[in-house]
């Protein structure tokens, strides 16, 4: 007999305790209390993996789809401050008392007759989100992959179709040493017979092998669709089908065209079952929205916020930042996890920065301050330290941004980026609008 739950709080509490890991690779745990809920989907839907851009290419099918008039669910992970941010219904987050109901479904379901199956904190809440979905009478379901692909919660759903984003190296310890490998874990999400859309412009051989092994209708960029663009707009053309004159879409940096031209390939791969008009197209890429992606708020200083914490996406935010033109001083508030490999982050985006902020987060997954900071300074022993950068350590995000404004004058930046811990806790009031209190010497 279980007890009853009756706040998300709880329940995500009870999640925690489940489980002796973080992370337990492998589907037969959940796809045996899936079935046990007849868990099901009557719409098409779209499973979204890649090391980075999931969360916008998932935004990106979803303003276009709302704008084509259809009803959208969205399933994207981690949250940037609220749990509730994970599940998103015709574009808004749902809410906290109307996920309880499925939490309790998947816990009589993973309890039945007494045959316990133990799920994570991921497996579990996914299970919950998803039923929430199948239940919410969607014209289209849109699932970002939290981890991998193959071995990932959401994989106990057969996608119409399947989006590959960008291949780097990340969670090695789960996926693999190596882009190959790790393609072939982020392969696991096709179906044969049915699209799958790689957008990776180098795709590993092993996502192409595996799409022709099990015969699914394989959609490369440069091969199936591209893209081109000039200062103006862009212009996207598939298979049989053209977009001319788009304007870019409204998430900034360089790697969202690389994103948005998946989007269309997918829409176009499901004409026949979700067509869209060049007009839902051109509104969605204007009205997308997706907060610690390249987000720039402006003020003074101006801020910019991303949850880059890869080298890939490191590299791309760096590339952004340069791209912005100039700032006097760039401060940097960053934060994230000690899994990740940091030396090439920090070395990365290091020759922009003038002033680093590291941080603490709330999490026993995260690098402290102390060591990312340590980190960076044998970066500077091994670069003779040629410029004059300071650093500080801090205890949470909010604590560092503080410093950060403290030291800014009104024409500098100040970027935050790491982890979604990072980012997240900036934004645990709402957007920080900054006014820096004085204008330096």
């Amino acid at each position: 007999m279980h007890t009853k739950i009756h706040t998300l709080e709880g329940w995500l509490s009870h999640c925690e305790r489940l489980h002796p890991q973080n992370i337990d690779m492998g589907l037969d745990r959940v796809r045996e209390v899936a079935t046990r809920m007849d868990l099901r989907f009557d719409c098409p839907v779209i499973t979204v993996a890649g090391t980075n851009g999931k969360g916008s290419t998932c935004a990106m099918l979803e303003a276009v789809a709302q704008q084509a008039g259809y009803r959208t669910g969205v399933y994207t992970s981690p949250h940037l401050v609220h749990f509730e941010e994970r599940c998103r219904v015709h574009g808004e987050a749902v809410n906290a008392a109307d996920l309880i109901a499925h939490f309790e479904a998947v816990e009589s379901a993973r309890t039945l007759n007494g045959n316990e199956v133990s799920l994570t904190y991921f497996e579990f809440t996914t299970l919950a989100i998803l039923r929430l979905l199948s239940h919410s009478l969607l014209d289209v379901a849109i699932l970002e992959v939290g981890l991998g692909g193959r071995l990932d919660a959401t994989n106990v759903i057969d996608a119409d179709c399947a989006i590959i984003t960008s291949i780097d190296i990340d969670h090695t310890e789960y996926l693999g040493p190596d882009r190959e490998s790790i393609g072939r874990e982020k392969a696991g999400i096709m179906r044969t017979g049915r699209p799958v859309v790689v957008s990776d412009p180098m795709a590993p051989q092993s996502v192409v092998d595996h799409a022709r092994e099990i015969g699914a209708d394989l959609w490369r960029f440069g091969h199936d669709f591209n893209f081109s663009g000039d200062k103006q707009q862009w212009s996207w053309a598939g298979r049989g089908r053209r977009y001319a004159g788009l304007a870019y879409p409204a998430l900034r940096g360089a790697n969202q065209l690389v994103n948005a031209s998946g989007v269309l390939a997918a829409f176009e791969a499901l004409r026949t079952r979700l067509p869209v008009t060049a007009q839902a197209v051109r509104n969605g890429m204007a009205l997308v929205e997706l907060p610690g992606r390249f987000q720039i708020v402006p003020g003074q200083p101006t801020l910019v916020l991303d949850v880059a914490h890869n080298p890939h996406s490191v590299a791309a935010l760096t590339a952004n930042l340069d791209a912005m033109g100039y700032f006097p001083v760039t401060h940097a508030v960053f934060g994230a996890m000690a899994d990740k490999d940091l030396a090439p982050m920090l070395a990365k985006v290091g020759s922009l920065v003038d002033h680093w902020y590291f941080t603490d987060l709330p999490t026993p997954r995260a690098e402290t301050a102390a060591v990312l900071q340590q980190k960076w300074n044998a970066l500077q022993m091994v670069a003779g330290g040629r410029r004059q950068v300071t650093t500080s350590v801090h205890a949470d995000p909010q604590q560092a941004l503080e410093a950060a404004v403290a030291a800014a004058d009104p024409a500098d930046r100040i970027v935050v980026f790491g982890s979604f811990y990072t980012v997240g806790g900036v934004l645990i009031n709402g957007i920080p609008r900054l006014h820096a209190k004085h204008l330096g010497a």
